[in-house]
């Protein structure tokens, strides 16, 4: 085989997520070989996508979104986010990236119980410039409460909210710094059918409404289904699901 052919094929331009050839290993607790969780994944992403990654517990969905997400390193490969180079970055620069460009979504929503509703959403300004901003930031943050039915709720803490309810309020903080990328990880995880297909639906429809690309890690063959794109991880390896 050439060395030409060796060589990773170029992404398409304008690309918001490229992964090419990206491995991650965990020291073995008992000293011995390195546990392999990700082999060798490649991913194109345009800005405005949506798809869903796949998997059985274990395989790697959350260890690949902190990777894409900057909250990890990869062992090997090559990753390109937003067309910045995160190992190129310092810890403040990463962090400044992470802030402008990307909303993270996980299974359990992580509201500050002392806070309200609007409080809570608009914690993650409080790092955050103003360069580039659209929209006052509390404007906003009233605004996607309103959008995701939750306009008569903002005064109220997560304990007064039901477990659907906080995940909405979990769903705008994610989104009020105006991110581009929004990374979901079992975000339907910890909700009952219903309140699940309900946050399913706002996620598609917000994608399109905010265009902020999605990708979603989840168990949920429903809600994956929703989504343009939907891959599978297994033994280490992404392979798109046909």
């Amino acid at each position: 085989m050439s060395e030409a052919q060796l060589q990773p094929a170029e992404a398409p331009p304008g690309l918001l997520v490229e992964l090419h050839g990206v491995e991650k290993s965990y020291p073995s607790p008992a000293g011995g070989p390195a546990a392999p969780v990700l082999l060798g994944v490649d991913l194109h992403v345009a800005p405005g996508e949506s798809l869903a990654i796949v998997g059985a517990s274990g395989s790697g969905k959350s260890t690949l979104l902190n990777i894409i997400g900057t909250l990890d390193s990869p062992s090997a490969g090559r990753v390109r986010l937003c067309g910045a180079d995160p190992a190129a970055l310092g810890e403040r620069e990463l962090a400044a990236l992470r802030s402008r460009e990307i909303g993270f979504i996980f299974q359990l929503h992580h509201l500050l119980p002392q806070c309200t509703a609007l409080e809570n959403v608009l914690v993650p300004t409080l790092a955050a410039g103003r360069a580039g901003r659209r929209e006052a930031p509390e404007a906003r943050a009233r605004r996607l409460l309103e959008r995701v039915g939750l306009g008569k709720r903002l005064g109220y803490r997560p304990g007064q909210l039901s477990g659907g309810e906080r995940q909405r309020v979990a769903v705008v903080r994610a989104l009020i710094n105006q991110p581009k990328l929004l990374l979901a990880d079992e975000p339907t995880g910890a909700l009952d059918r219903a309140s699940a297909q309900n946050l399913g639906q706002l996620l598609i429809e917000l994608n399109g409404e905010e265009r902020v690309t999605l990708i979603v890690g989840t168990h949920s063959i429903e809600l994956a289904q929703r989504m343009k794109r939907v891959y599978e991880l297994r033994d280490g390896r992404l392979e798109p699901v046909l």
